[in-house]
């Protein structure tokens, strides 16, 4: 009779994640791959919103700012691609920013339930996160495009605010690429136009499995999310998408624990902006400056990245939809997080295959006794 060794267990897994080194390993600051490219891809960003947002803000449609903000994002992808292959990755997710608002945007148009808007949006972490991970899309990653589709949910809309919406969007996502595209040269790349660091290349197997564990957790955290009355469950999947695209179990609990204490951090210093009652041209202009500053730090830590990009996200919100949102998104935006990196700690053990556990147990200095007897 085989009887597999409890060095590799779930529940063994889940001693190894919980422990001091899984912390104090979270807590790293990684040198930089390229500064250079970390800049130059926020001031694309910052100058693509710079540009657009006020000329939104002023045209005969404001009310769509918070949708041209979506727009911007894509300049943030591809900067450690080959010299090659950037236009192609910011365009490709460029199609996939408006998809997302598009789609989301569609359903609410045909009257899909927000429950079913839900299930969606949970199906699109998954496919997100497999496109990204097939095509190299590289950081900031699926939460980007999840983002746009849950900025998009609605209880109803006209056919027309459909249109207005992704036309927004992917006016914005083309001056974003024209923008890169005019900069490229200002970006380093290796002599060997090898891409530079990223995701490894996985096997489509391993690239479903992942991307079937991020909709299931990103559901179960949305549905409880939204089972517990909040105002905005999206959160909470989002917080599970960026726990479960880790590749390897040590990788998802030091998102999980850098995650939730950027966004303490990052809620507390969005409220100090929201309780203020900024107007949107100050929003416009604290934005532009997180933006610009995300990109710098992110690559050091993801906690601290995260301290700059919660304030971005609310005031994205608060820029799309200033009548429903203020202050009080804050604390509710810690409350979503907990609940998504846990649920997304908990799936990614329960779902773990033999194989993540016997890496897990590897790091942390377990002999590799997988072996069944």
């Amino acid at each position: 009779m085989k009887k597999r060794s409890s060095t590799h267990s779930r529940r063994q897994a889940a001693r190894h994640l919980m422990n001091l080194r899984q912390v104090q390993d979270s807590m790293t600051v990684a040198e930089q791959p390229s500064i250079r490219n970390s800049l130059l891809a926020g001031l694309q960003g910052g100058i693509t919103a710079a540009i657009a947002l006020p000329l939104v803000l002023l045209s005969a449609w404001p009310h769509l700012v918070g949708f041209a903000s979506l727009g911007a994002l894509v300049a943030l992808f591809g900067r450690f691609a080959p010299r090659r292959d950037r236009n192609m990755i910011v365009f490709l997710c460029l199609i996939c920013q408006v998809t997302a608002v598009f789609s989301m945007s569609a359903v609410a148009w045909l009257g899909m339930s927000y429950t079913f808007q839900l299930c969606l949006l949970a199906l699109s972490c998954g496919i997100f996160l497999f496109v990204g991970l097939v095509f190299g899309f590289g950081p900031p990653g699926p939460l980007i495009f999840v983002f746009a589709g849950a900025a998009s949910m609605s209880d109803g809309l006209s056919f027309d605010q459909v249109i207005e919406r992704t036309a927004a969007t992917t006016a914005v996502a083309l001056l974003a690429l024209f923008i890169c595209a005019a900069t490229e040269r200002f970006r380093y790349t290796h002599p060997s136009e090898a891409p530079g660091p990223g995701t490894p290349k996985l096997p489509i197997p391993h690239l479903l499995t992942m991307a079937g564990r991020a909709s299931v957790g990103a559901g179960i955290a949305a549905f409880t999310s939204y089972l517990l009355g909040a105002n905005h469950p999206a959160w909470a999947a989002m917080g599970a998408l960026a726990v479960l695209q880790g590749t390897n179990l040590h990788i998802n609990m030091n998102r999980a624990l850098q995650r939730t204490a950027g966004t303490v951090v990052g809620a507390f210093l969005a409220w100090g902006v929201l309780v203020q009652d900024p107007s949107a041209w100050v929003i416009i202009g604290v934005l532009v400056g997180l933006q610009i500053l995300t990109e710098i730090v992110i690559g050091y830590n993801y906690a601290i990245g995260q301290v700059l990009v919660t304030p971005m996200a609310l005031l994205m919100t608060q820029l799309a939809a200033p009548q429903s949102a203020g202050a009080q998104m804050a604390p509710e935006r810690v409350l979503d997080t907990v609940l998504g990196v846990a649920v997304g700690v908990g799936i990614a053990v329960l779902l773990s295959s033999i194989d993540d556990r016997r890496h897990l147990a590897k790091r942390h200095g377990r002999p590799d006794d997988a072996r069944e007897t």
